[in-house]
């Protein structure tokens, strides 16, 4: 599974190279490869005994943390969506994309979000899932933004980043709570010890945190308003992370931790009760939309709401409901972006108030969007696999019961009526969607482009996927036994033998199909009359608002924080650096009783170790007062050649030898730099200042006496010196340890502390460059 999961990151290293061969073949055709091979590679798990398969990789022993890799129903459901929508995601983009297009980079960006989802669907280690999932949000942003010359690709991408980054710092602290209470870095371990967790006190912190991670990512209200923003994307962008990837990703994570979460009644409060908000409200907001994609957005909020609402149900038949639904998602939602992708690439716009009537200029893409748009709707037809996983949904909300706290109780009374009710918009924003874009009065004279009906390249992915809507409605078992029930088992924990199938009689949830059918046709004739309700609601309140508020305050309030201090002054930043260091440590060695004194075994002091500790004390004090640089200089270097004539004395030759070279090349370092500055100016501080100056120096040097001496005297581990004289020889060849040291034990931080040196000297020769450049214009 490493190998599965790191393939298409491999291959974005190569992109840039392939991407050159454009204009000959479409770098598209590369990247293809990637997640068809993931696809073809997780495709024989699909079986009736499948078992969930481990593999675990070192990484970070110390710590706990390693690369492990645990497939079973739930994880190779999303591993599935996200290579196959994937595969026909990277076909569509194609034909999308032009090659005068940064392909290269698009693609880099794209490859980089498939390991990312596959690193979180697939994680078993809390820590490594984090990592991915924050990867996520990182890629997302760079696809989001894809198009950065415009400023609403830019706003949006940002704003997608700020709030499930936001989330999955959240999600983060909740983790390590987790990791706290159970001492284990394992979901699936985790899961076994959910006594432990549902007891700890710390549980509502954990499942608030979380949450909110995972509310974020999914677009649950109110964080529900970066989505819609996200459509500056292409739209190969659009139709991947929001139909199969990004925005399900949140929904992964509750259904991977309702195993521990389920039993707890707020798990049912928060998650069914943000559900079914994002389910009515989402598709409340659709209706009210003119671009294609802005319809399609809010109707992602809806589905993911809906599917949110159906994990905290909690009950068999929901867990199986939501599973189901995630497919049939996937399926229609993303036939149904590309579709938008399509109209807007043959007339040149999404505004579907300058559309209507493409059914006889585009009719394939039509029949592909009715068949799509009918199945979102869950219009009660047997071909349409969106119908019964809203039945199911239905049927759900109908057997919630049996709780004890009062506002559990009133949400289960309360869930089925919601559920109707949202359904209802549901139904008028597919019909809105649909008729209001092929159906009705042709508008040539206001497209920008003479609209026809797309290539066949464009038109195959839709094709394929509007085929799995009607094969999963018409032969829903083929997916149920060998697939679903395996994800619905993983989530729930027992097996399932559940029967998909059509008619059940003139049941509860029929009747409830049929009145949002009904409710929802008599809404969509009559929108014209009705739609005034959203100058009221949502009126002028938007959260789009508090956010931009919210942005904008921090922004001047940390702007008004950094040029409080940010004066230009040296002085002034040395001062509060070493305030925050005094501050800090002082602090801690307080608390923790850090200060330690203890003088056995320390060699006698004599008068000549006084007398040059005096020196120094006497050169490091005159540089102070000293108004000649050269002189200062010279001074400064008085406590570097005393501190090796110290290590002589307390036989350490060759550190003496190497403190005599350092500060030699120091000393004319120093020398050859200051000969080309002013000189020391007159000190022009207060007295004031000057006092607050003294009592820093005085007291970071009391600290940093402290530190030397309480590192000395405490003794809390044997000494690595012993390791260094024993293995020096044996492990490096030499029998001069520092020398062992610094070339074998720490031989990769020599070569790094080498590496920062010589990017600040070439940093340092560029701004020279710069600068002569300057002049000399």
């Amino acid at each position: 599974m490493l190998f599965a999961v790191f393939l298409p990151v491999l291959l974005a290293i190569f992109i840039p190279y392939l991407s050159k061969w454009k204009e000959k073949i479409h770098t598209g055709y590369f990247v293809l490869l990637a997640p068809l091979a993931v696809f073809i590679y997780f495709i024989p798990n699909v079986g009736n005994d499948f078992t969930p398969i481990i593999q675990s990789y070192s990484w970070i022993p110390s710590l706990n943390i390693a690369l492990d890799f645990y497939l079973d129903g739930l994880s190779l459901l999303f591993v599935l969506l996200i290579s196959g929508i994937g595969t026909l995601v990277t076909l569509y983009s194609i034909f999308y994309l032009h090659t005068s297009e940064r392909l290269g980079q698009f693609y880099v960006y794209l490859l980089l979000f498939m390991t990312a989802m596959f690193g979180v669907v697939l994680s078993d280690n809390v820590f490594v899932l984090y990592g991915f999932w924050e990867l996520t949000s990182i890629s997302s942003f760079l696809l989001i933004g894809y198009w950065n010359f415009k400023e609403r690709s830019r706003y949006g991408a940002l704003k997608s980043m700020l709030i499930t980054v936001f989330g999955g710092l959240s999600m983060l602290g909740g983790f390590i709570l987790l990791t706290s209470i159970t001492e284990t870095t394992s979901i699936q371990e985790m899961i076994l010890q959910t006594d432990i967790i549902l007891s700890s006190e710390y549980f509502g912190l954990i499942l608030a945190l979380i949450l909110l991670g995972a509310f974020t990512k999914s677009a649950q209200f109110p964080f529900h308003i970066w989505l819609p923003d996200a459509m500056e994307a292409p739209t190969p962008v659009s139709a991947y992370l929001h139909s199969a990837t990004m925005v399900k990703a949140g929904i992964f994570l509750v259904a991977r931790f309702t195993p521990i979460f389920s039993g707890n009644e707020w798990f049912f409060v928060i998650v069914s009760g943000i559900g079914i908000i994002t389910l009515i409200w989402g598709s409340y907001m659709a209706i009210r939309q003119t671009d294609l994609k802005g319809i399609l957005a809010f109707s992602t909020i809806s589905q993911l709401g809906m599917i949110m609402a159906m994990l905290g149900f909690g009950t068999k038949l929901a867990i199986f409901a939501a599973v189901f639904h995630i497919l049939n998602h996937a399926t229609f939602k993303g036939s149904l972006f590309m579709i938008a992708g399509i109209v807007d690439h043959e007339t040149g716009t999404r505004d579907i108030r300058k559309l209507g009537g493409l059914v006889t200029l585009m009719p394939i893409s039509a029949t592909l969007a009715f068949f799509a748009t009918f199945s979102m709707a869950g219009l009660p037809l047997p071909f349409l696999n969106g119908f019964y996983s809203k039945e199911m949904f239905f049927d759900a909300s109908l057997e919630l019961q049996h709780h004890s706290m009062w506002i559990s109780q009133v949400l289960s009374q309360a869930i089925p009526y919601l559920a109707v009710f949202g359904s209802i918009f549901t139904f008028v924003y597919s019909m809105y969607l649909v008729f209001g874009t092929f159906m009705g009065e042709k508008k040539l004279d206001q497209l920008p482009v003479k609209p026809h009906e797309a290539p066949i390249g464009l038109l195959l992915s839709p094709i394929i996927l509007v085929i799995g809507v009607i094969v999963i409605g018409l032969f829903p078992n083929i997916v149920n036994s060998s697939f679903l029930a395996h994800t619905a088992e993983a989530i729930y924990g027992e097996p399932f033998d559940k029967k998909i199938q059509y008619w059940h009689g003139w049941i509860t949830p029929l009747y409830m199909s049929l009145v949002v059918v009904g409710g929802g046709a008599v809404l969509a004739l009559f929108r014209r009359n009705w739609s005034s309700i959203y100058s009221f609601l949502p009126g002028k309140l938007s959260f789009n608002k508090v956010y931009d508020f919210l942005v904008d305050q921090s922004e001047k309030t940390s702007a008004k924080i950094t040029n409080s201090y940010m004066n230009g002054s040296i002085g002034r930043y040395m001062a509060l650096i070493l305030v925050a260091i005094l501050g800090c440590t002082f602090t801690v060695m307080i608390i923790t009783d850090g200060f330690a004194w203890d003088t056995t075994n320390l060699a006698p002091i004599t008068i000549q170790e006084v007398l040059i500790a005096i020196a120094m004390a006497i050169a490091a004090v005159s540089t102070i007062f000293t108004r000649n640089k050269i002189g200062a200089i010279l001074i400064l270097g008085v406590v570097g050649y005393g501190l090796a004539l110290l290590f002589v004395i307390y036989s350490a030759p060759d550190l003496a030898l190497t403190q005599l070279s350092v500060e030699t090349i120091t000393v004319a370092l120093f020398l050859l730099c200051f000969y080309h500055l002013p000189n020391l100016r007159e000190r022009t501080e207060s007295g004031v200042q000057r006092a607050i100056n003294l009592i820093i120096a005085v007291a970071f040097g009391t600290l940093m006496t402290m530190v030397a001496i309480s590192a000395h005297s405490t003794k809390l581990f044997d000494k690595i010196s012993d390791y260094f004289l024993e293995t020096s020889y044996k492990l490096g060849g030499g029998h001069n340890v520092v020398n062992v040291i610094l070339v074998d034990m720490r031989g990769l931080d020599t070569i790094f502390e080498i590496v920062v040196l010589g990017i600040a000297a070439l940093a340092i020769y560029g701004l020279i460059k710069l600068r002569n450049k300057k002049e000399a214009e």
